[in-house]
């Protein structure tokens, strides 16, 4: 599968207020939230960035899309390298992101058929019948074509949903950044919107990045996944097999919280302990040692590198011996 999206070494530090440490310093503080995060999206492939809040998720995608600046590393877009402006200004015809609260992303003074016409204004496309085109985005996300003379504030959680998707399709992009798309929605309106975002995705040819805390979705909607923790990648591999064999402890400890449908079942002692650390005083050595049940004396002085393991790649010093499959059956009994 070739890389429609190649990440190398991106970074990404934020200037801070100087206060008393500027006092002491020339050099401006700077917060550093991305630390050298690589990894690749391949034509018409679903990938899956999972983290807790801070891990630079969000971070992660506004970087690609230019709409944060990166400090460092290397980004492509179908092999064109991607940094100056001019290059970000022709991505943005090619991709489009789909933030995570639907109503507050759509501007309230405008209708839904002035929120869909308005990515041909800003790209200065010309289109022959805008009803027609407006109404065409609407059938595409299941919308009757009256739901173009309503309000964001009119429409339910699901229907803010549908519309930001239309937009987001408006210029037929490659690539598709949706930031926790089944955020605040019913488990019944979750299932719709994922349907439809999967029917798209099969019918345009879409390469699909998705953001989200939901294990569960991203497990059933995703081809691979990437998991971030304070701002780098420990873990990436096919879902299937992250999910059946997590080869980092972080990544155990997420499947492990994840609720199950089954009381019978038993977790593993793996579930996640104490606060993620603050990104100012980022741990010496694995930065996931203060919450590792499995952390070692090394784990506190040497940092790992990323290795590839099979098709994944894996930041942990352990990660051959480990044994983190958490899955348990009834009465500790295996089928």
């Amino acid at each position: 599968m070739s890389a429609l999206f190649d990440i190398r070494n991106l970074t990404v530090d934020v200037p801070l207020e100087s206060g008393l440490l500027g006092m002491v310093s020339f050099a401006q503080p700077r917060l550093n939230i991305l630390a050298g995060v690589s990894l690749q999206i391949g034509e018409g492939e679903t990938l899956g960035i999972v983290g807790e809040s801070g891990s630079g998720k969000t971070t992660l995608a506004l970087a690609m899309l230019g709409l944060t600046a990166s400090s460092g590393g290397e980004m492509r877009f179908d092999g064109a390298p991607l940094g100056s402006r001019a290059s970000f200004g022709t991505l943005r015809q090619k991709t489009a992101m789909m933030f995570q609260d639907p109503v507050a992303s759509l501007s309230p003074r405008m209708s839904v058929g002035a929120l869909l016409y308005e990515p041909f204004i800003i790209h200065g496309k010309r289109v022959a019948n805008r009803r027609a085109k407006v109404i065409a985005l609407l059938e595409q996300v299941g919308l009757p074509p009256e739901i173009a003379t309503r309000f964001p504030h009119e429409l339910s959680g699901g229907q803010a949903r549908r519309v930001c998707v239309a937009r987001a399709l408006a210029l037929n992009p490659r690539l598709l950044v949706a930031d926790e798309p089944t955020a605040g929605l019913d488990v019944s309106v979750q299932g719709e919107v994922l349907n439809l975002m999967a029917g798209l995705k099969t019918a345009l040819g879409l390469s699909v990045l998705i953001i989200s805390h939901n294990l569960a979705m991203l497990r059933h909607v995703t081809d691979r996944l990437a998991i971030l923790y304070l701002g780098r990648l420990v873990e990436s591999g096919p879902t299937d097999a992250i999910f059946a064999n997590p080869r980092h402890p972080y990544t155990a400890s997420l499947i492990a919280a994840e609720p199950q449908p089954d009381p019978r079942k038993r977790r593993a002692d793996l579930a996640l302990k104490g606060e993620i650390p603050s990104l100012f005083l980022r741990p010496k050595g694995c930065e996931f040692h203060t919450r590792c049940a499995h952390a070692q004396p090394m784990c506190q002085t040497t940092a790992p590198e990323l290795r590839t393991t099979g098709e994944g790649q894996v930041r942990c010093h352990f990660a051959e011996t480990l044994k983190l499959n958490n899955r348990s059956e009834p009465n500790g009994m295996e089928n």
